[in-house]
């Protein structure tokens, strides 16, 4: 049976499991992974504040710090998820242009 993710950010799934995520499908050639380095209280609740952005290679040929293509530290959820899905988006547009 194949995995479904439950969250989708702008129609890429993503999966989060305690401090890391990964978000888009393991089948592109492209995902990014995300870890959350800091978080902040607000109103009460635990927020993220710093978060590592990690635009990846999915072939397994590579070693894995050549599997590193981008990376950047964003302030907040937010801006990391928009970053994530503008990294993403135009990588795979790229790689598509560069397979025809």
């Amino acid at each position: 049976m194949a995995f479904e993710a439950k969250l989708n950010y702008k129609g890429k799934p993503l999966v989060r499991s305690k401090n890391e995520m990964y978000y888009g499908d393991m089948a592109d050639p492209f995902v990014v992974f995300m870890q959350i380095l800091s978080t902040k209280t607000e109103g009460g609740d635990e927020m993220p504040d710093k978060v590592m952005v990690m635009l990846l290679s999915t072939d397994t040929s590579l070693q894995p710090k050549d599997r590193i293509v981008k990376q950047s530290v964003k302030n907040g959820l937010f801006n990391a998820l928009d970053f994530a899905s503008i990294l993403l988006s135009r990588a795979l547009a790229d790689n598509t242009k560069a397979g025809q």
